[in-house]
């Protein structure tokens, strides 16, 4: 919630719409703001000036919202290995990282990706930019299938006392695989730069790979109970979010797998993930605790707080495959029968608890062909 409010800081919304969006008060916003070095206009307006600076080309392992975490982190005493586990990173990127973006006693995050976006930017050509005579011999060597160890060693031999002519074979295969896309490979007449035909490294960081959403993690579908893909067993649920136009409104529809029964809620404001999982708790704890075996969704930011919800009410969260909505197709279908009552671009707000009630009231109790 910290980092999407000073993110929605950074993108120019004001403090005071930023604590309305994520669900918290302007008064943390402000303060979180305060801590990440950002200087408002007033205790509820947007930023006084740009916040970070404009950035250069080029991408970074930690980029603007992966030093906000660490900020933020700090600030909550959490230990450097933990922060490290949470941005999928290894101790060590913390450990530089929090040594070189510390200034005046605290780590400043826009500071330190401000710095690092200057450092990066090359002042100088590369070693084997376009037009240079190293280059052209690089070229000639991949030309006779020489293998960049290969070319590096003999250049050190063939020319020595030339610095100019002088390059790792790191250097040739960054040429090869990143600069430029691999510009370098576009003049070379052999099918393939290197024996391997790669374009691309193999990573050997034994991390696990990032991703941006982390909370999926240990939840796939795969690892769902068996019981529930025959529906012989009750209390397996779908669920999904019914959204009113601009996101500003939803409905939370649940059904379940074996008898289809559903249940359907308003959400009172905007769809946050603490927002989202508290109001699921409250509607699956009014049901029998053997009626509540799993609950399977599709890969919204909504659940990102899943866990949250499963300490709640002890009730498993499972992850659909990207792109896939028969994985829960009864929900499917009885978001489509919503519809049938609350048309595209109703917004929900409108619509009382009583008619919500009402709408599910009668898809409880109309004639099923699947139930006979």
């Amino acid at each position: 919630v910290r980092v999407e409010a000073l993110r929605l800081l950074a993108d120019g919304v004001s403090a005071r719409e930023a604590a309305r969006r994520t669900g918290v008060s302007d008064v943390a916003v402000g303060w979180w703001a305060s801590l990440a070095g950002m200087h408002l206009q007033r205790p509820r307006g947007g930023l006084a000036r740009p916040w970070p600076p404009p950035s250069t080309s080029g991408s970074y392992r930690l980029g603007l919202a992966q030093r906000i975490v660490i900020r933020c982190r700090l600030t909550d005493r959490v230990s450097l290995r933990r922060i490290a586990a949470e941005l999928g990173v290894a101790p060590s990127t913390v450990s530089r990282e929090v040594a070189r973006g510390t200034r005046r006693g605290h780590y400043d995050p826009g500071w330190s990706q401000s710095r690092a976006e200057s450092l990066a930017s090359r002042r100088r050509p590369g070693k084997l930019a376009d037009g240079t005579r190293l280059r052209s011999v690089v070229v000639a060597g991949l030309n006779q299938r020489h293998s960049p160890q290969q070319i590096a060693a003999r250049l050190r031999i063939d020319h020595p006392g030339r610095e100019d002519l002088r390059v790792s074979h790191e250097t040739i295969y960054q040429a090869l695989y990143v600069q430029g896309r691999g510009a370098l490979r576009d003049e070379l007449r052999l099918e393939k730069a290197i024996r391997s035909g790669r374009t691309s490294r193999i990573p050997r960081s034994k991390l696990p790979a990032a991703s941006n959403k982390p909370w999926l993690a240990g939840a796939h579908i795969s690892q769902r109970a068996a019981e529930a893909a025959d529906r012989a067993v009750p209390g397996h649920w779908e669920g999904d979010l019914v959204v009113g136009p601009y996101g500003r409104s939803a409905l939370i529809t649940l059904v379940e797998r074996t008898t289809r029964f559903a249940l359907i809620s308003r959400l009172p404001t905007l769809r946050t993930a603490p927002l989202v999982a508290d109001q699921l708790a409250t509607m699956i704890q009014t049901l029998p605790a053997e009626l509540v075996r799993s609950l399977t969704w599709d890969q919204g930011s909504e659940m990102a707080q899943h866990r949250r919800f499963t300490i709640a009410t002890n009730c498993p969260v499972f992850f659909c495959d990207p792109h896939s909505p028969w994985q829960r197709g009864s929900n499917e279908n009885l978001n489509g029968l919503i519809r049938d009552f609350y048309p595209k671009g109703t917004n929900f707000a409108d619509v009382t608890d009583n008619d919500i009630a009402e709408m599910q009231r009668l898809l409880n109790t109309r004639p099923r062909k699947t139930l006979g």
